[in-house]
């Protein structure tokens, strides 16, 4: 990894909120546009509280995690492997080799399906799904093998500009009233959906906003040349703005979604749903949602091939070569070997049901939600490890409620 120097100028309000609207548009794609239009559509409006609920807690992690990087110097992994040691290479490796699958197989899946729906050129769907989702993930891995991070930066903002503003536009359009949209918010419950309604809500929960694609953002914020406890507050600030563009994205989302009856298998679901909103809309409209929705998605799939090998480097430097504090290598086969198995291994997953997939994406990413937040429970609390940056009332109190929520819901699916 390479580290920015330090600019003697006062940054720009983009420069600080970047990383944030890295992460935005990295968790955002394809969990909220496929997996909040699903939910929507199954459950309807009653389930907005999940999307506030999601982004909340992911800001909480976020914040807690970069804190510990800036307070301490180390990345979350660096800590973790140096209080844990091997067991937790032989706990989270096998997640993340997981991870790695499914999302990247749900995300080409939905750039496949998007582009399908945009350009229709094959009679069959998923064949269609299959070609254009290899096409996109073989485009994203020569940009990041080609482009660096400043190429990186710009097509995630461009991408990300054009989807928040198109698909809230659309939501706007839609507006379901503002009595529905208000108790959905303020009123939690989980419609049955023929007992379907507690997967749909936890995966709607784990697919806002990213899950173990927050571990990337203390790499991103290196490469900004954010490397200590000064600019905790200017982590704050961008994190703050860039999951409040996150929970309007998955609320516009599911505001789509309650308004479609998603039939259909595989590939046609998307398509199904671009169509429907045609009558309200018009062609036009249609065709500004399809626009706004590649820009998810592809922002999405390059974002996650882009930073996710960090995690694996970073791992392979701790626990295999044993090396000590030093930066990932983005030049170095451990990242690059990584990145071109992620672009390559999950199209594999492209046979498997779009719709099904989006739901283990969402479900597989939320099981790191907890972990996570015990992790920061402990690491932060240390005041021996931050001093005066570790875990007030309030940060313990939100990582609490985050595990608790957790565990109710693991309680309710388990019981039934």
């Amino acid at each position: 990894m390479t580290n920015s120097n330090t600019s003697t100028q006062s940054p720009s309000i983009l420069a600080i909120i970047l990383p944030g609207i890295l992460i935005a548009a990295t968790g955002v794609g394809a969990g909220d546009l496929a997996t909040a239009s699903f939910a929507g559509s199954h459950l309807g409006v009653a389930i907005l509280w999940a999307v506030v609920v999601g982004s909340v807690f992911k800001l909480v992690l976020t914040e807690g995690l970069a804190r510990w990087q800036l307070a301490t110097g180390q990345t979350l992994l660096e800590g973790l492997a140096q209080k844990l040691g091997p067991v937790f290479a032989w706990l989270f490796l096998p997640y993340l080799l997981l991870w790695s699958f499914f999302v990247s197989s749900a995300i080409m899946s939905a750039c496949g399906v998007t582009l399908h729906a945009m350009i229709p050129i094959f009679d069959d769907a998923s064949q269609a799904k299959v070609i254009f989702g290899i096409g996109c993930s073989l485009i994203a891995l020569a940009m990041v093998l080609l482009g660096g991070f400043k190429l990186f930066e710009k097509v995630m903002a461009a991408c990300i500009a054009v989807m928040f503003v198109i698909v809230v536009t659309t939501a706007i359009l839609l507006w379901p009233g503002t009595g529905a949209v208000l108790q959905g918010l303020t009123i939690p419950s989980i419609p049955d959906a023929d007992g379907k309604g507690i997967n749909w809500t936890i995966a709607l929960i784990g697919g806002v906003g990213g899950t173990l694609t927050i571990l990337c953002y203390g790499y991103w914020i290196r490469e900004k040349g954010r490397n200590s406890a000064e600019h905790i507050r200017t982590c704050r600030i961008d994190l703050t703005t860039a999951y409040a563009l996150t929970a309007l994205f998955g609320l516009a989302m599911v505001i789509i979604g309650s308004h479609l009856e998603l039939s259909g298998k595989g590939a046609g679901l998307l398509i199904n749903l671009a169509n429907t909103l045609e009558a309200p809309l018009g062609e036009t409209g249609r065709w500004l949602f399809l626009l706004g929705a590649f820009g998810a998605v592809f922002s999405s799939l390059l974002g996650v091939l882009q930073a996710v090998p960090y995690l694996f480097a970073d791992v392979y430097r701790l626990f295999i070569c044993k090396q000590g504090r030093s930066h990932v290598d983005t030049q170095a086969w451990p990242y690059r070997g990584y990145l071109i198995a992620m672009a390559t291994i999950p199209m594999l997953g492209l046979m498997v049901s779009f719709k099904q997939m989006q739901q283990f994406y969402g479900i597989i990413g939320a099981a790191f939600l907890p972990l996570l937040a015990i992790a920061l429970l402990i690491m932060n609390s240390k005041r021996d490890w931050l001093g005066v940056h570790a875990n007030r009332w309030p940060s313990k109190l939100l990582l609490g409620v985050t595990i608790a929520f957790f565990a109710w819901i693991a309680w309710m699916k388990w019981s039934d």
